[in-house]
């Protein structure tokens, strides 16, 4: 059974005469294909689902999607939505017992012959008549079109209008205009005939005045640029306007030659750019391109100036040469300082021990030399088997007399003072405690003298070291093959890290460089590490007496203070 409802947007009413009082409706019966219609949109544009219109009543209904697979979501009509490629399909609503069919094809606005950026907004000024033009009626040779604003017709409203050739024409615009409005065209294809919905928002606004200047926000006055030689360059002029209806806004680049203000010449520019930021503002930005920067440019002025019909605002700006950094500089400090500090921690870490012993060394603090111990100087030695050498010179010298030598020496206040002959005859090992003890008058410890004999020999060496301010170590290849010998060293560079008084120092009596010495056991590493970096000397036997006497006063200084 039929019934009487329509798909109330389908069929247009059409008034006689614009903005001439109010106009009868004509209102067309319902047709044979009114249960089955087709319906085309475009894609991003807001779209509505039709209601139905029965006799006087219009009744809201939901429309679901049909067909196998169908997975289109079911709409309420009159809800307002952007359209999307997805929502083509074919879709169905029960209403007084009939079924009313629409088919919905969405279509991508690149499709479209004549699509223009700002065809779906149009802004109206409240209290004055405005036109709303439909999209994309340009393109169509059909110009039977139907207006409606949300769901209803614009002809039903009560409120002074008109359509005509496919525009709308309001004849006083109010703020109850505001809103969105859709025109339907009818088209065929293929003897099939098509809805084409396109939608417009409608923005209406008071009646504005320019209120100021145009205020321009980007350059700033009296500023200057930095441009590159050779390279192109762009200037940027962006200005607020007050907004007004059918006023010019004018945004202009000019160049002064010397900087002189009559000389101005326009400069290549390209189309400027508007946007309203709010209903009382646009943005305007304007660009001019030089395409290649010469010192000549350097020496003119340039001039943004934007009009509109109140008054017109300038700003000038000067461009200056751009320093060039080289970017291998501004990445190299950074990357340097980096590498530096790294390899600087890298170095603290590895070669900590050493700084330790250099620190303590040689940067002590001297004030507590003569803080009390039982003993001035630890000497620890190992007895070296003569050289046949040696063994020529002491033969030589036990013919002159068993006590001659030792009593010159001996008799001499200082060994500096000895003959050449006198002063290298004798062992370093017997030399240097009768030098030290007996001249100089330190109090001398030695292992093999002053250590009573039955203890551990570990314990007496550390007790030993504790009880001394320094120790002397003569070493010699047999001093580091002797293990004993290793232990007192290496005791004393422990003691030395711990206790910053505590003196150390090392007594070459060796020719062999100390790098070629490779004894067996190795060395343990921190005597090995500390080899390198503790003080020492060289014993100059057999040498000139200038070098014999050098090493008398190098260890002269390097022993610690007496009370």
């Amino acid at each position: 059974m039929q019934t009487g409802c329509i798909v109330f947007f389908f069929f247009p009413i059409f008034l006689d005469g614009c903005c001439v009082g109010k106009h009868p409706k004509k209102i067309t019966g319902l047709q044979q294909n009114t249960m089955h219609q087709h319906i085309r949109a475009v894609e991003g544009e807001i779209f509505m689902m039709p209601c139905i219109k029965c006799v006087n009543l219009h009744m809201e209904v939901v429309w679901s999607g049909t067909g196998e697979g169908n997975e289109h979501p079911s709409f309420d009509c009159g809800r307002k939505f952007l359209a999307e490629a997805k929502h083509s399909g074919k879709y169905t609503c029960l209403t007084s017992g009939s079924k009313v069919f629409f088919h919905l094809q969405v279509v991508q606005k690149n499709s479209l012959g004549c699509f223009q950026p700002d065809e779906s907004s149009e802004i109206l000024v409240v209290g004055a008549g405005g036109e709303v033009p439909c999209p994309g009626l340009s393109c169509s040779d059909n110009t039977n079109v139907t207006w409606y604003k949300e769901n209803k017709a614009v002809s039903e409203q009560s409120r002074a209008s008109c359509e005509t050739s496919g525009l709308l024409t309001l004849c006083k615009v109010s703020e109850h205009d505001t809103g969105v409005y859709f025109c339907d065209r009818e088209i065929i294809e293929q003897g099939v005939k098509w809805i084409f919905r396109r939608a417009v928002n409608v923005t209406a606004i008071p009646h504005y005045t320019p209120s100021y200047s145009p205020r321009i926000i980007h350059p700033h006055g009296n500023t200057t640029e930095e441009v590159e030689l050779g390279q192109s360059h762009t200037l940027t002029c962006e200005v607020y306007f007050s907004f007004a209806i059918n006023i010019s806004l004018d945004v202009q680049w000019y160049m002064h030659y010397g900087g002189k203000t009559e000389n101005m010449t326009p400069l290549h520019m390209e189309r400027q750019q508007s946007e309203r930021v709010s209903l009382q503002e646009f943005k305007v930005t304007r660009r001019a391109i030089i395409k290649e920067v010469t010192p000549q440019y350097l020496n003119n002025a340039y001039t943004c100036i934007a009009r509109d019909t109140v008054a017109n605002s300038s700003v000038t700006i000067k461009l200056k040469k751009k320093m060039k950094v080289k970017w291998p500089t501004l990445i190299g400090y950074p990357i340097v300082s980096l590498l530096l500090v790294a390899g600087l921690g890298i170095a603290l870490h590895v070669k900590w021990l050493e700084i330790q012993l250099i620190y303590r060394s040689h940067f002590r603090n001297r004030k507590h030399d003569g803080d009390e111990k039982e003993f001035d100087v630890l000497l620890s030695y190992v007895w070296s088997p003569p050289s046949a050498e040696e063994e020529g010179v002491l033969t030589l010298s036990s013919q002159a007399g068993p006590d001659t030598d030792a009593e010159a020496c001996l008799s001499c206040m200082d060994p500096l003072n000895c003959e050449e002959g006198i002063a290298t005859q004798r062992p370093v090992e017997v030399l240097l405690p009768q030098v030290l003890e007996d001249q100089w008058g330190f109090r001398l410890c030695l292992l093999e003298r002053d250590v009573l004999p039955g203890g551990a020999y570990t314990d007496d060496v550390v007790l030993a070291i504790q009880k001394s301010r320094m120790l002397i170590c003569l070493l010699s290849v047999d001093y580091l093959s002797n293990s004993n010998a290793v232990f007192v060293l290496e005791s004393g560079v422990k003691a030395l890290l711990q206790n910053s008084i505590f003196k150390l120092l090392l007594i070459w009596t060796c020719r062999t460089s100390p790098s070629l010495i490779q004894p067996d056991p190795p060395l343990p590493t921190l005597v090995q590490r500390a080899l390198k970096v503790l003080p020492s000397l060289d014993w100059t036997s057999g040498k000139p007496a200038k070098a014999t006497s050098n090493f008398w006063i190098s260890l002269r200084k390097a022993m610690p203070r007496k009370k």
